[in-house]
């Protein structure tokens, strides 16, 4: 197992004796993610400030691309993307369509993909064998997904630089840091689970 390779999906489903079975483990690793994308969207809370609502959608997309690697960890998200273009109600509050895309959410969700791929090449780095390696993975990818969706925001919305910081970005820091705490403190520990310890290649 390479450190290219070495993901908590690639360890597991490396186990496998048949590649079949392997295949299958990774093809639904990336359907389940992507159906838990879209179950998030579905717990959403609208702001009356605000066009964006609060989701726990970002949590799920960056926990994806650490599990998956960056290609399936993308891979999860672009089919996340073309379920909701398609006409799927996979989007927050039940939306769909690329009108949805186009509204003042859609660069956060178009940020989705971009945030997947790269924290999911930093956990193929070994990031995420270490609580504050994956606490930084997973600030990375935060970021990705904020440079993507605030300028589509001002673009969009028309505003101003600090219009879009107060609309867009200042009422989620708390919440996505904490998101993001609990979440990579179960990391290191799932490691240990499959058998692996943090700095193991």
């Amino acid at each position: 197992m390479t450190a290219h390779s070495a993901t908590l999906l690639n360890v597991v489903a490396g186990r496998a004796d048949d590649r079949v079975v392997t295949r299958a483990i990774r093809v639904a690793s990336v359907l389940f993610i992507t159906v838990l994308t879209a179950a998030a969207a579905q717990i959403s809370f609208p702001l009356p400030f605000t066009q964006v609502p609060f989701t726990f959608q970002p949590l799920v997309v960056l926990v994806g691309g650490l599990i998956l690697g960056s290609r399936l960890g993308c891979a999860s998200q672009v089919l996340y993307l073309s379920a909701g273009i398609a006409g799927l109600p996979v989007f927050a509050g039940g939306s769909h369509g690329v009108d949805y895309l186009l509204g003042a959410s859609g660069g956060f969700v178009l940020g989705y993909v971009l945030a997947a791929a790269i924290v999911g090449r930093l956990a193929e780095l070994g990031w995420d064998r270490t609580i504050f390696g994956a606490i930084g993975a997973m600030l990375i990818g935060s970021v990705a997904i904020y440079a993507v969706g605030l300028p589509w925001l001002a673009y969009v919305a028309h505003f101003d630089a600090a219009t879009t910081l107060e609309k867009g970005f200042y009422p989620y820091i708390l919440g996505d840091v904490l998101k993001l705490a609990l979440a990579a403190a179960a990391f290191p520990a799932a490691w240990w689970l499959v058998g692996r310890r943090p700095g193991d290649r």
